[in-house]
């Protein structure tokens, strides 16, 4: 993988960093799209004391144009981007009867159509390359999760749109997966025990009862996934939804 330029969108923080991280520690080139440049660019920077080749690139991926300008910055100063992880994502939780539509749209808006828009940018760099590797990470939620109406409706459509990108792209030598994580500390989960009222402790210990394993998730056991996913031996694995939940989903 030493001469491929993966895009990670989201990987300032939490799983998209650490997967970022890791693609670097793999020998990938890394552009890292997200709004948060500054956070972003720390990213980058542990990625090159560690010997390994990163930028930013801050952009709003639900708007077309600026999804498209970046992935050609990306591919202007690393080369053609060949993996993709759609990882980008918002929370706006509310329970339905008191969930305002803008914060519905808004987060139907970064997980779909920004997965869209970039993946659709990338595409052609994968198509005439004849290799790509798409990874969308949905979650747990996307079996549904209260007061996640619009989290979880986003989770599960990028399965749906995961499964089309396989049967479409397959014959030019791309394949598509999603990753689907249960509990994983990061901001993201934080901010969930902040809203209920609890400590991340005692939320993560309360959490990690009800897991097989006995113990919450951490960003990189997503990016050992994805890892697997983003190789060459993982070329007969497409459409496929991995949950890293630290036991099965129902």
């Amino acid at each position: 993988m030493t001469n491929r330029t993966a895009i990670v969108t989201g990987g300032a923080r939490g799983i998209g960093a650490a997967v970022s991280e890791r693609f670097a520690a793999d020998g990938m080139k890394v552009g890292i799209i997200d709004l948060n440049e500054n956070e972003a660019q720390e990213v980058v920077e542990r990625i090159q004391r560690a010997g390994g080749e990163a930028i930013t690139v801050a952009a709003d991926i639900t708007d077309e144009n600026a999804s498209e300008q970046a992935v050609t910055q990306v591919a202007e100063q690393l080369g053609p981007p060949t993996v993709l992880v759609n990882n980008a994502g918002i929370l706006k939780d509310n329970l339905l009867f008191k969930m305002p539509v803008h914060e519905f749209q808004a987060v139907l808006s970064v997980h779909l159509t920004g997965n869209f828009l970039i993946t659709k940018a990338c595409q052609k760099y994968m198509v005439e390359e004849n290799f790509g590797r798409i990874i969308s990470m949905s979650s747990t939620s996307a079996l549904g999760n209260r007061g996640q109406a619009n989290y979880a409706a986003a989770k599960a459509g990028i399965q749906g749109i995961t499964k089309t990108y396989a049967f479409e792209l397959g014959k030019f030598g791309i394949t598509a997966n999603a990753i689907a994580p249960g509990f994983i500390e990061t901001d993201m989960t934080r901010a969930t025990a902040e809203r209920l009222g609890t400590s991340f402790e005692e939320f993560t210990a309360a959490a990690a009862q009800s897991i097989p394993v006995q113990r919450t998730g951490r960003p990189e056991d997503v990016a050992h996934t994805a890892s697997f996913l983003a190789s060459e031996e993982a070329g007969f694995v497409s459409g496929q939804v991995i949950y890293v939940a630290g036991g099965p989903k129902n």
